[in-house]
C-alpha cells in the first residue's frame, strides 16, 4: 500500500489531480490506462538497462526514445486527466479517446516516420506540417489539464512572441518567423519539443520517479516515518520534528510537494496540533518540510538531470554541490520547531520511555556502532573484491547483498511489522532500535544507488535502473522470507502480495510521470522559441537595463521571476524556463562586473526560488494540501510556512556571493567540516533571529547582533577581502605559468576583453576550473576546453570547446587576456568565524543571565 492510500478520499483526489490524474476509470477505459501505464514503466526500465546494448534489440537512439515517450505521455494525459474538475472521473468519453490516439500518434512521429524526416531535413511536406501543428496544439491542451493552465498560457505567449517579434520594443525585437518555420522547429527537429529537457525526462529522470514510487510501495515512506517517530516523538514539539526528519528523508525519493505533504501529514499535523502547535503552525511546518524535499539530493524534483546537461559537469557533482546547503535547510527548520515549541512551552505528546541516561547511552552507543561497523565491513569487502576480481567483482557484490537482504529480513522477523499509521489519538512510542532493525532491508537499494553512482561511477541512469531491480527482487522476497523465518507458512500468498505491490509501483511511477513528461516536453516550447528567437542574447541588455548593473539588484529580480512563474507553473519547468533565459545572463552581468559567480550556483539560485512557489499564497499547493488536513485557512498557511521557509530563502543569495557553501574551492576534510559547521551555526543563528527567540525571547540589539554573526559565519570572505584583497593581477604572458601551479580542482581566473555579438567593446572576469593535476599549464588548459595563444606579451582565446568547463563558464574564442588573477597569501577567511562565535557566545551568555534570573522575579 502506497502511503498516498492511508489519506481520506478528498485529500487522495487532491494529489491525483495534482501528480497521476484525477479520473479513476473502471471497465475497459481503466484496464486501458494501467496496461499503457505499465508499458511506459517497463520500456522506461529497458531502456535505462544494458539490455538492448548486450542483446541489439530494441534499440532506440535518442530522437526516437524522446517520441515514444511524449507519445505515452500525451496518450495518458487525455485518459488520465479530465478536461475539467467537474468533467467526467469514472469513464473515459468518446472524445478523450479520440483525443488520446491523435496526440499518441502526433507525439510518436518522430519515431513512426523517423528513416523517411531524416531523408529530408528541413524540407517538411505538408502532412509533416499538418501532424506537427495538431500534435503542439494537443500538447498545450494536455498541459492545461496536467500542468495547469499558467503553464500553457506562458507557452502560448512564446509562441506569439515569435511570430509579433517585428513589432515589439527594440530591447526584446526580433525578425520573427513564419509558420511553417516555427511549427518545423518545435516539432520536427530536437531544439523545441523533442529537446533536452525532454531527454532529460527520458533518460534521467523517470527511472528515478519509478524508484521512489516502488520503494513507496515497499513500505520505506512507513519505515522512514516510524522510525523518526520511534527516534523524536518523545522529545518536546517531538510531532513537528518527526515531521522535518522524515520529509527529509522522503525527499530523498520523492520528487511531489503535495504528495509528501500529504503521505505524512495526515498524521504528523494532527500531532501537532495535539501538541499544541495549532493549525495554522502545524500546517506551515509540514509545508515547509515537505517542500524542502526537493532540494535534497540525489532526486531533487528532477532538476539535479537537467543540471547535468545545462551546467555540464557530472551528476555525482551536482549532489556534492547541494548536499550542503539542503542539509542545513532542514537543521535550521529543526531548530525553528524545537524554537517554537519552547516559545508555545510545549511538552512531549508521546510518554518517554523509563531508562536511565546511562541506559539510553548503552543503547545508542550499541546501535550506531553496530551499524558503523556493519557498514565499514559491507564497504572494505566490496571494495576488496572490486580490487581482486575485477569483472567478476559486481557477481560477487551481488551475492554478499543478497546474503545480507536474507540476514537482514531474518532480524526483521524477530519483531513485530511495523505499524502502517500513527495513532494521533494516543501515540505509542515504539523503541528505536527494534523500529530500525525492522526495515533495514530497504537501505540495501538505496545504498546500491550510492554506491553504483559513487564507487562504479556509473551512468545516473544505469546506476537506478540497478537500484530498481535489488528493489524489485526485495518487494517480491521480502514478505515470503518474513513468512519462512517466522514459520507462518502461506508463502504462495506472500509472493503474491509482493508482485501486486511491484506491478502497483510501475503504475504510480508511470501516473507520477505524466505531469513531468507532458511539462518537459512544452518547456521545450518555451527553449524552442528563445532559441528561434535569439531571446537569451537580448535579455542580457533587458535584464541589464532592469537591474542598472547592479548584480544584488539583478539577483532580486530574478528571484521575483521565480517566485511569481512557480505560482503557476511546476518546479521543474519553472526551472527549465528561468535557467534557460536568466542563468547565462546573471554569469555574464557578474563577470562584466568583476564577479566570479559558479554556473552551477545560478542554477541551484534559480531552483530554490522555484520552489518556493509550493509554498507561497495564493496558489501554493502544497500550502493548500496541508490546510486542508489541518482545517485552516490555506492563506495562513502559506504565508505561515514563507516566513518558516526564510531560512531557505536566504541560502541561495549566500552560495552566490559565496561558493565555499556549495564546497567550490574548498580543500580537504577538515576545510569541509570548518565550512560545514560554520554554515550549520550560521543557518541556526538566522532562525533564532528571525523567530526573535533563541535561549529566551531576543531583545532588539540581541536581534542585530545575531545576523551580523550570521553574515560573518555566511561571508567571511567580505570581511578578510577587506583587510587583503584575495588577488593580485599579473601580465597575461605568465597564464602558462600560473595555470600550471595552481591545485588540482582550483579555478584560473582571468580579465578578458572583446567585441560581443552587438558589436560593443565588453571587459569580464572569468574563471575555468583545473581539474587535472599541477603540471604543464598549456595542457591543464586544454583539458578545461581553452586553447590559448600567446604572441610575445598579448595573448587572445584562440578556441573553446563546444561543451566544456571553459565554455560554461563565458570564454570567447577570439578574446584577448587583459591580465591573469595570481591567488595572494590572503590570510584563511575561516579566522572570521572566531569574532562571529564571540557575538553568538556573547547572547548566549546574557540570555542565560536572564533565565537564571527569572525565576527570583
Amino acid at each position: 500500500m502506497s502511503d498516498i492510500d492511508k489519506a481520506p478520499a478528498d485529500l487522495q483526489q487532491l494529489v491525483a489531480d495534482s501528480d497521476t490524474g484525477g479520473r479513476a476509470a473502471s471497465g475497459a477505459a481503466g484496464v486501458v490506462i494501467f496496461a499503457a501505464a505499465i508499458g511506459w514503466a517497463l520500456f522506461q526500465l529497458w531502456y535505462a538497462s544494458p539490455l538492448p546494448f548486450t542483446l541489439g534489440i530494441g534499440l532506440l537512439n535518442d530522437t526516437e526514445a524522446r517520441a515514444l515517450h511524449l507519445g505515452l505521455a500525451l496518450f495518458l494525459a487525455f485518459l488520465a486527466f479530465p478536461a475539467s474538475r467537474s468533467g467526467m472521473r469514472h469513464a473515459v468519453p468518446l472524445y478523450d479517446w479520440v483525443l488520446a490516439f491523435v496526440a499518441a500518434f502526433a507525439g510518436a512521429y518522430l519515431l513512426l516516420f523517423y528513416d523517411q524526416l531524416a531523408t529530408r531535413p528541413g524540407q517538411p511536406t505538408g502532412f509533416d506540417i499538418v501532424v506537427a501543428t495538431v500534435g503542439l496544439v494537443l500538447l498545450l491542451e494536455a498541459t492545461r489539464r496536467a500542468v495547469g493552465t499558467p503553464m500553457a498560457i506562458l507557452a502560448i505567449i512564446f509562441i506569439g512572441y515569435i511570430f509579433l517579434g517585428p513589432y515589439l520594443p527594440d530591447v526584446i525585437a526580433h525578425k520573427g518567423a513564419s509558420l511553417e518555420r516555427m511549427i518545423s522547429h518545435m516539432w520536427l527537429t530536437t531544439e523545441g519539443v523533442y529537446g533536452v529537457a525532454l531527454g532529460v525526462s527520458v533518460g534521467f529522470i523517470f527511472i528515478y520517479v519509478l524508484f521512489g514510487s516502488l520503494l513507496d510501495r515497499a513500505g520505506a515512506g512507513n519505515y522512514m516515518m516510524q522510525v523518526s517517530f520511534a527516534a523524536l516523538g518523545h522529545l518536546r514539539g517531538g510531532p513537528a520534528k518527526v515531521a522535518v526528519v522524515s520529509s527529509g528523508l522522503n525527499g530523498l525519493i520523492s520528487g511531489s510537494s503535495v504528495s509528501n505533504v500529504v503521505s505524512g501529514g495526515i498524521f504528523t499535523i494532527p500531532l501537532m496540533k495535539k501538541a499544541g502547535y495549532g493549525g495554522v503552525k502545524a500546517g506551515a511546518i509540514e509545508t515547509a518540510s515537505s517542500v524542502n524535499g526537493q532540494i535534497m539530493p540525489p532526486v531533487m524534483g528532477a532538476a539535479a538531470f537537467l543540471m547535468v546537461e545545462y551546467v555540464g559537469i557530472p551528476y555525482t557533482d551536482i549532489v556534492k554541490h547541494a548536499f550542503l546547503p539542503a542539509t542545513i535547510s532542514y537543521v535550521a527548520l529543526f531548530y525553528i520547531v524545537h524554537l517554537e515549541a519552547l516559545k508555545l512551552g510545549l511538552e512531549a505528546t508521546a510518554s518517554q520511555r523509563e531508562r536511565s541516561i546511562g541506559q539510553k547511552m548503552v543503547r545508542w552507543g550499541l546501535g550506531l556502532s553496530g551499524t558503523i561497523v556493519v557498514l565499514a565491513l559491507i564497504y572494505w569487502i566490496a571494495m576488496g573484491a572490486q580490487r581482486l576480481l575485477g569483472a567478476a567483482a559486481p557477481w560477487i557484490v551481488g551475492g554478499l547483498l543478497l546474503a545480507l537482504h536474507v540476514a537482514l529480513l531474518k532480524i526483521a522477523s524477530r519483531y513485530p511489522d511495523l505499524p502502517t499509521e500513527i495513532d494521533v489519538d494516543n501515540p505509542v512510542l515504539p523503541d528505536t532500535w527494534p523500529t530500525v532493525r525492522a526495515g533495514l532491508h530497504f537501505l540495501i537499494p538505496i545504498g546500491t544507488l550510492i554506491w553504483c553512482l559513487m564507487i562504479e561511477e556509473m551512468s545516473p541512469a544505469l546506476s537506478a535502473f540497478w537500484a530498481t531491480m535489488a528493489l524489485i527482487a526485495l518487494m517480491v522476497t521480502q514478505r515470503p522470507l518474513i513468512a519462512l523465518f517466522r514459520g507462518n507458512g502461506r508463502l504462495g500468498e506472500a509472493f503474491g502480495v509482493g508482485w501486486r505491490e511491484v506491478v502497483g509501483g510501475l503504475n504510480d511511477g508511470a501516473r507520477n510521470m505524466i505531469g513531468i513528461g507532458i511539462a518537459t516536453g512544452t518547456a521545450g516550447i518555451i527553449v524552442g522559441g528563445i532559441t528561434l528567437t535569439g531571446l537569451g542574447f537580448r535579455m542580457t541588455d533587458f535584464v541589464e537595463v532592469v537591474s542598472q548593473g547592479n548584480v544584488f539588484a539583478m539577483l532580486l529580480f530574478t528571484a521575483f521571476v521565480c517566485l511569481v512563474l512557480g505560482m503557476g507553473v511546476p518546479t521543474t519547468a519553472n526551472y527549465i524556463l528561468v535557467a534557460s533565459l536568466m542563468a547565462p545572463v546573471i554569469v555574464e552581468l557578474g563577470a562584466q562586473n568583476g564577479l566570479v559567480i559558479p554556473l552551477i550556483a545560478v542554477h541551484l539560485f534559480v531552483f530554490y526560488y522555484g520552489i518556493m512557489g509550493d509554498i507561497t499564497p495564493p496558489v501554493g499547493l502544497a500550502s493548500f494540501a496541508a490546510a486542508a488536513i489541518s482545517g485552516e485557512d490555506a492563506i495562513r498557511t502559506g504565508i505561515q510556512g514563507s516566513l518558516y521557509a526564510l531560512r531557505t530563502v536566504v541560502l541561495p543569495f549566500v552560495f552566490v556571493f559565496n561558493p565555499a557553501l556549495l564546497l567550490i574551492d574548498v580543500h580537504g576534510w577538515f576545510e569541509v567540516a570548518l565550512v560545514a559547521t560554520a554554515s550549520t551555526i550560521a543557518s541556526l543563528t538566522f532562525a533564532a533571529a528571525t523567530m526573535g527567540w533563541f535561549r529566551v525571547k531576543c531583545r532588539w540589539w540581541e536581534i542585530v547582533l545575531l545576523l551580523v554573526a550570521t553574515f560573518a559565519l555566511f561571508r567571511p570572505d567580505y570581511f578578510m577581502d577587506k583587510l587583503k584583497a584575495p588577488y593580485t593581477e599579473a601580465p597575461a604572458s605568465q597564464i602558462f605559468d600560473v595555470a600550471g601551479k595552481l591545485g588540482e580542482g582550483d579555478r584560473l581566473v582571468l580579465q578578458i576583453h572583446g567585441v560581443n555579438l552587438e558589436g560593443d567593446e565588453v571587459q569580464k572576469t572569468v574563471a575555468v576550473q583545473l581539474a587535472s593535476e599541477p603540471g604543464d599549464g598549456r595542457k591543464r588548459l586544454r583539458d578545461a576546453g581553452l586553447a590559448v595563444v600567446a604572441l610575445g606579451d598579448s595573448v587572445q582565446i584562440a578556441n573553446v570547446a563546444f561543451g566544456s568547463r571553459a565554455r560554461k563558464s563565458g570564454f570567447e574564442a577570439g578574446w584577448d587576456v587583459a591580465a591573469v588573477k595570481v591567488p595572494t597569501d590572503q590570510p584563511a577567511i575561516h579566522w572570521i568565524y572566531l569574532p562571529a562565535l564571540l557575538l553568538v557566545g556573547l547572547v548566549w551568555w546574557r540570555q542565560g543571565r536572564r533565565m537564571a534570573a527569572q525565576p527570583a522575579r
